[in-house]
């Protein structure tokens, strides 16, 4: 059996925006991501998965109301995918602008071939209409497509349990703080965890090189 190297960094993940719970991913990571504050990095500057982790199924809700399959409608492209939730007063919006930005420094023709996946995991309050508003703040200007995505509460524990997330506790008070990378592959090599650390640059690096296979 392989032995699992987990980063330290990973331990952050375990810290969502309520600080009476957390999440985490039961990935392995490798020693290719940014290791230093000397900002050179490995293969990514994210943190590298080993090994891959291919691209789950699951269905959820789109904001439009419109049943949506993470495997088949986003099969073949780029997709960072995060789950949060609106009213996260700090990690959410946070992550949600380093994509952004990272992803309107790219240029327009490389913003094109990306997804962003945003699912909430506060099934109480976040509405379709309330995260189609919400991501309006991180995707305007982008060329990138942004995906809104909700469930019941099975729903949303199913697919953080498929992406091999930590579960969101009920009502969406916390959730992990993790950035998966599918490339058009179909295979999540490199993650991000939040830690107020340069995660806008790392993406903005990263794209190219996962976009090349």
């Amino acid at each position: 059996m392989k032995v699992l190297v987990v980063l330290t960094t990973l331990v952050l993940a375990l810290a969502g925006c309520s600080s009476s719970g957390g999440g985490g991913g039961s990935a392995s990571t490798s020693s290719s991501g940014l290791s230093d504050q000397s900002g050179k990095c490995g293969t990514y500057c994210g943190v590298g998965m080993v090994p891959p982790q291919p691209r789950p199924t699951f269905t959820l809700t789109d904001t439009s109301g419109a049943s949506f399959n993470f495997g088949t409608q986003t099969a073949g492209v780029a997709t960072l995918l995060f789950f949060g939730y609106t009213n996260c007063p700090d990690i959410c919006p946070a992550t949600m602008a380093d994509i952004g930005l990272a992803v309107k420094s790219l240029p327009v023709a490389t913003q094109k071939r990306l997804d962003i996946v945003f699912i909430s995991t506060d099934v109480k309050h976040d509405t379709g209409p309330i995260i189609a508003q919400w991501l309006k703040n991180f995707s305007a200007g982008s060329a990138a497509k942004f995906i809104g995505l909700r469930g019941t509460q099975a729903q949303i524990d199913a697919a953080q349990a498929v992406t091999h997330i930590f579960l969101a506790e009920d009502g969406g008070a916390t959730h992990s703080t993790q950035v998966l990378f599918f490339g058009p592959d179909n295979y999540a090599r490199v993650q991000y965890v939040y830690n107020n650390n340069g995660e806008q640059k790392q993406i903005a690096h990263d794209v190219p090189v996962v976009l090349a296979g």
